[in-house]
């Protein structure tokens, strides 16, 4: 064979191709739309979220146009961050986690007694955390190592924990008017330039678990465990550890979202964590998560949230009644599902 009619090796389609072979390239090398490819859930999260405060925007320009709205969304926006970014952990390893919301309240009430008996809030707010990735563990053991269902094994820790809190406080509240006084309100829950200021740690929580995910290694496992648990195990990955690991991660987070609402308000109460059960899960969703593991996005989950805590406050702000927020926040999950649904097809 002569030189000229050798085939290049080098070249993907040969010099057979030609001009084609020369113009040929992966989708990856354009930067832009290997983005765009790498990140279309966010992307398409962002999207329905653009188009959702544009028509809010529309109906009512006055109420969106002013700060006090977005600064009374940001106040307690963080609250469902700290607990929609660990579980996006959950779900992508396979698993789900409902018992949240009674963690948020344990670890919130374990903060509350800690700064009503006199001592150091940031004492209070390590005690929170030591519950909170206590009961994490406790519920990622009984899943994995118990090996009961997580959707059985978490709904039950809710009520049990729930019940619990009922029992010992029958329903009382406690109020904590020294907390506005303390360095630790100071520097998680004040303002700095009329914003508020537990949306800087929210953002840094989303960038540092954004790189967990995404970036260590323990993503990565995760990732692998939700796809496919038997491939991980031949890879070495130690499968229950990692779920377990997912557990506590939720646990911690719950316990930091517990302890900013009590800082928030000045008051714990026994329901502390209740309303955010299915606004967290349709922000998990929302954000373009799907339910059967091994894909996930943390970014998406955030913007999620976001999206979600804007819903009631955009149609009461539109000038609509508070009937017709149950409808969209259905409305914008649905239509969210679906695109996600045909996007995710091309890569799943």
């Amino acid at each position: 064979m002569s030189k000229a009619m050798e085939p290049d090796l080098q070249s993907p389609l040969g010099r057979a191709g030609g001009k084609a072979a020369k113009e040929w390239s992966h989708p990856s090398d354009n930067w832009l739309r290997g983005f765009v490819l790498d990140n279309r859930a966010s992307l398409g999260t962002l999207a329905v979220f653009i188009v959702m405060m544009a028509v809010f925007m529309l109906a009512n320009p006055t109420v969106f146009t002013t700060w006090y709205l977005y600064s009374s969304v940001l106040t307690t926006l963080p609250v469902a961050l700290f607990v929609v970014v660990p579980l996006v952990f959950v779900v992508t390893c396979g698993e789900i986690d409902l018992s949240f919301p009674a963690t948020m309240g344990f670890a919130s009430w374990v903060f509350a007694l800690v700064v009503q008996a006199g001592y150091d809030p940031f004492l209070g707010i390590a005690a929170a955390l030591v519950t909170g990735t206590l009961l994490g563990f406790l519920v990622g053991s009984l899943v994995v190592y118990g090996g009961l269902s997580s959707l059985i094994a978490t709904l039950g820790m809710n009520f049990l924990l729930r019940g619990l809190i009922q029992i010992i406080n029958e329903g009382k509240s406690t109020a904590l008017t020294n907390l506005a006084d303390s360095a630790a309100y100071k520097i998680f829950s004040s303002q700095v330039w009329g914003i508020p200021v537990q949306i800087f740690w929210a953002i840094a929580f989303v960038v540092f678990s954004a790189l967990l995910f995404n970036r260590h290694r323990f993503g990565a496992q995760v990732k692998v465990v939700g796809d496919n648990p038997d491939s991980a195990k031949q890879m070495g990955i130690d499968v229950k550890l990692v779920r377990v690991k997912v557990f506590v991660f939720t646990g911690i987070g719950a316990a930091i979202a517990g302890t900013f609402s009590v800082m928030i308000n000045f008051t714990w109460w026994p329901t502390a964590g209740d309303g955010y059960l299915l606004p967290v899960l349709a922000s998990v969703f929302v954000g373009g998560t799907p339910t059967w593991g091994g894909i996930g996005t943390v970014v998406g989950g955030a913007i999620g949230a976001v999206t979600v805590s804007f819903i009631q406050t955009g149609v009461v702000a539109a000038g609509l009644s508070g009937f017709y927020v149950q409808f969209f926040n259905g409305l914008i999950i649905i239509l969210s599902l679906l695109g996600h649904k045909w996007n995710q097809a091309r890569y799943r």
